[in-house]
């Protein structure tokens, strides 16, 4: 029994080195139109690569001209997942929005997952994806 057992701690060191997650996305349809209001589908699959259950999180964020709702004015999102045991996955779609003030062009939306130790409040590891959806 170690020191950190008495107080209820486990050691975290491998999950704070590994990559945690797969996480795998797709856009439905596969671009957006400019200048007027359209919607696309992002369809974010992530899967626990890591060897126990881990508190997880996803935090969504859309480039210039985009938004997570109609008006545009929301531009990032986090999503708690809650406990997502050995090899399990879960499947989330988030609506992503133009507006009339859009430009054509390519657009960056950011994925981030991650890892956290007791409560949402501390990190222990993430993972980033940056993500190009096409705006015509």
């Amino acid at each position: 029994m170690g020191l950190l057992d008495l107080f209820g701690k486990k050691d975290a060191s491998k999950i704070t080195k590994g990559v945690p997650f797969d996480i795998r996305t797709s856009f439905n349809p596969v671009r957006i139109s400019a200048h007027r209001i359209d919607r696309c589908d992002l369809e974010i699959r992530i899967k626990n690569l890591e060897s126990e259950t881990v508190l997880t999180s996803l935090v969504i964020e859309t480039g210039q001209g985009l938004g997570l709702e109609q008006m545009g004015i929301q531009k990032a999102k986090e999503i708690r997942i809650g406990y997502l045991g050995k090899g399990e996955e879960y499947t989330i779609i988030v609506p992503i929005w133009s507006n009339t003030s859009t430009n054509p062009g390519d657009a960056v939306v950011k994925v981030i997952g991650f890892v956290h130790y007791r409560t949402y409040a501390y990190v222990l590891n993430s993972v980033k994806k940056n993500l190009s959806l096409r705006i015509v």
